[in-house]
């Protein structure tokens, strides 16, 4: 017998309803009444889908508002004290303090509580909110919608699969925010309240519970891996099945400690972990079920149908016993469906299968599998579709081939090491101590928003659109004139994303119409498709960049975005290795860099927020990581003479176990977020005694609240504790975009008048 599942589904909705939803209650345009309205509906059409699809099991408890981490905050009981709640509070308001933060009863800039810390979920663009943990922190079953979705899904007719975060993941995703603890010593306190959770479950007729540990696929300290078997003997009492789920990487020492946890069932990512398939259908005994996550669940690409069959009729060979399949992972990182995107050619939207088409695909699997001639077409189709891809001429150019392979051994390597570069820098900008300058992106607005719309539909003439983001690029710049602001950038009215703008005027890159995916809270981005080689047909941003130098006399920031962000936060081709796609970017943004150059722009920022996040879970694929990665980003950017300066910003993300990586980039100047940790990221980089100049980010864009003067001026006190003046840059912590104009001018106005003080006695 086979059985079929997913472990999440995408959570906005297939026409975002849940992020304009959120966005309208923010802004107080409806109650949070009708914002759960909106939520039920969606649910319910989401487990109607899985149902329709043939699914076994309907997912509950994937669904969340913000996040499903801050989803296990409040189902906890452990809402850290800072945040002041009296307790008669509403759930929900809560809720939304603990994601976005709030400014004080007053109104009083700088004052209130700052929002719970953001970070990637793993090597993903997902972000969650990061548990806070003191010795004090205490836990108790405190919330009740996980029970009421379980409720909603049995009253319309479901088997239902509900869905934990896993104990001992939940407390590893967290921060100790109090010296001299470790966060795991909160276990013994922490499982009761699981056990009542799913005693709850069992009680209300949830057969399986789904219970999420992804750090079994890392690298864990001994203290860790020992916790997992007595924390796991006492959940099992609780009488519900318990299934297992890992996810995201390999399990290697782990996987024997994953197969005789006493739970009743294990899950796999047979994609990221294929080469443990084989061992873990021997090790798992067979009174367990294996569920194996045969589709990819982070990537867009049809299923080859008949190779996943080999597989799978290889396992059950061994196992002979029920077997059950799903993605690899969570749904939530693939759009919702091919079925709106007929604008995209026929060939290429034949290779791809979002959310919805996984579902049917592990339908077909199944049938297959019994043996059903129903699948037949369908596996005509996928054979199609797999051959179609791997013979297209759209797929290779022998040009970019050519390029790489001549590439010299230097070409890596910036003309001079960096004292001489800072030297040459220094004399041609002659800026301040403590400069300020922002990301690169300021607020858009309505009216932008309309206009590039208007311009992609045809409605718009060029001309036209170039007119209305040039009167937006001078308001832009005008505005930063009269803060004081020292290096000024062009707002990038005209760009709808950081990846998907470069995306769409590089070859071998496709777009979708709707394609989008939740990055954090409301915040959604739509992944190019990199199906094919990739190569720069034309110049992209100079000319919008020299028309903001020409408003100016201070220096004006070049802004792209860097080779292995545009690969982390696009759908990657899976038919050669990541390495050779990152060079194949490389170069197409080193052209850009030449070109800008060239056109009398002295100041370059390669943004790459996403290096981080690219690095394996496993630590021993780092260095072969790391390795072409930052060769990347230097092929990018060294093309140049000494007097450009490159900088980079980085964002949300942990660098001390890969700071001397980071100085191998060699970047003139990097950015790096920093506000939400208090300056506890920038401690690393003084310790490591980095080489080049930083920004460290003094306030939080992610937030609507404007911290104060003195708030900023006490960060950047702290971190001149640990980095030199003469190395010091003065910035927010990332891009304006989605900021309004008011905060956005309190906050930068804060800023610079932070800066200046500071300059009187740095």
């Amino acid at each position: 017998m086979t059985t079929i599942h997913t472990l999440g589904f995408p959570r906005m909705g297939a026409q975002r309803e849940l992020k304009f939803a959120l966005e309208r209650h923010w802004r107080g345009e409806i109650d949070a009444a009708a914002l759960e309205a909106v939520g039920r509906e969606l649910r319910a059409r989401h487990w109607q889908l899985q149902r329709d699809a043939g699914l076994d099991f309907v997912t509950v408890g994937d669904f969340a508002f913000y996040d499903h981490v801050a989803n296990h905050v409040q189902l906890l009981g452990c809402e850290p004290a800072r945040f002041g709640f009296a307790g008669d509070e509403p759930a929900l308001a809560r809720y939304f303090t603990l994601a976005r933060g709030v400014a004080s009863e007053t109104g009083a800039a700088g004052s209130g509580r700052p929002a719970l810390e953001m970070t990637k979920w793993f090597d993903t663009n997902y972000h969650y909110l990061v548990p806070e943990f003191t010795p004090e922190t205490a836990f108790s079953l405190a919330e009740e919608r996980l029970f009421a979705e379980v409720d909603e899904a049995l009253a319309l007719g479901h088997r239902v699969k509900a869905v934990l975060l896993g104990p001992l993941s939940f407390l590893w995703l967290g921060k100790e925010k109090s010296a001299g603890f470790a966060r795991i010593e909160l276990l013994e306190r922490l499982l009761p309240v699981y056990q009542q959770i799913l005693v709850r479950l069992k009680a209300q007729g949830v057969d399986w519970v789904q219970i999420d540990e992804p750090i079994l696929g890392l690298d864990l300290p001994p203290a860790w891996r020992q916790a997992f078997e007595p924390a796991y003997s006492g959940l099992a009492k609780s009488g519900v099945s318990l299934l297992l789920a890992t996810y995201f990487s390999p399990l290697q020492e782990n996987l024997a400690l994953a197969c005789r946890l006493p739970v009743h069932g294990l899950h796999i990512d047979g994609i990221r972990a294929a080469q443990e398939v084989a061992a873990i259908a021997d090790w798992l005994p067979v009174h367990k079920v294996l569920s194996l996550g045969i589709l990819d669940g982070r990537n867009i690409w049809r299923a080859d149908l008949d190779a996943a069959l080999k597989l799978l009729r290889a396992v059950r060979e061994v196992r002979q016993c029920d077997l059950w399949l799903a993605p690899s992972c969570s749904l939530l990182h693939v759009p919702f469906s091919v079925a709106g995107e007929s604008g995209l050619d026929a060939e290429l939207r034949s290779w791809l299968a979002f959310a919805v088409e996984k579902l049917a695909e592990l339908r077909v699997l199944k049938l297959a599998l019994a043996g059903d001639g129903a699948a037949d077409a369908a596996l005509a189709e996928s054979r199609q579709a797999i051959q179609s891809r791997r013979a297209s001429q759209r797929v290779t150019d022998a040009r970019v081939s050519a390029r790489l392979a001549a590439l010299p051994a230097d070409a890596d390597r910036r003309p001079s090491p960096f004292p001489a570069r800072q030297a040459a820098q220094r004399a041609r900008f002659g800026l301040p101590l403590l400069p300020t300058t922002s990301i690169g992106s300021f607020p858009q607005t309505a009216e932008i928003r309309s206009a590039r719309a208007a311009f992609k539909r045809g409605q718009l003439a060029a001309t036209d659109y170039q007119r209305a983001m040039e009167k937006e690029i001078a308001h832009v710049v005008a505005v930063q004139e009269e803060l004081g602001i020292d290096v000024l950038v062009h707002g990038e009215p005209e760009r709808n994303d950081m990846v998907e703008y470069f995306g769409e005027q590089l070859a071998g890159f496709c777009f979708t119409a709707n394609g989008w995916v939740q990055s954090y809270g409301s915040r959604c981005v739509k992944p190019p498709i990199i199906y094919g080689d990739v190569s720069r047909p034309q110049a992209m941003t100079v000319s919008w960049t020299t028309h903001a130098q020409s408003l100016t006399e201070k220096p004006m920031k070049g802004m792209l975005t860097g080779p292995i962000t545009i690969l982390q936060w696009s759908f990657v081709r899976d038919d050669q290795p990541r390495s050779t796609t990152a060079e194949q970017i490389a170069l197409a943004i080193r052209d850009e860099v030449v070109d800008l150059e060239r056109a009398g722009i002295g100041i370059i920022q390669i943004d790459e927020p996403a290096i981080r996040e690219g690095l394996p879970l496993r630590r021993e694929a780092w260095r072969d990581y790391l390795a072409w990665a930052t060769r990347a980003f230097r092929l990018s950017a060294s093309g140049v003479g000494d007097a450009t300066q490159i900088h980079t910003h980085m964002c949300y993300s942990e660098f001390n176990d890969i700071l001397p990586e980071i100085a191998a980039m060699d970047a003139d100047v990097i950015t790096i977020e920093t506000s939400r940790s208090d300056m506890e990221l920038l401690h690393a980089f003084g310790e490591f005694k980095y080489p080049n100049e930083i920004g460290p980010g003094v306030y939080d864009i992610h937030s609507p609240r404007v911290p104060s003067r003195e708030e900023m001026v006490c960060l950047l006190q702290k971190a001149l504790e640990t980095i030199p003046a003469g190395n010091l840059w003065v910035n927010p912590d990332c891009g304006l975009k989605t900021r309004a104009w008011p905060e956005t001018l309190a906050a930068l106005r804060n800023m610079v008048a932070a800066a200046k003080t500071l300059r009187l006695t740095a």
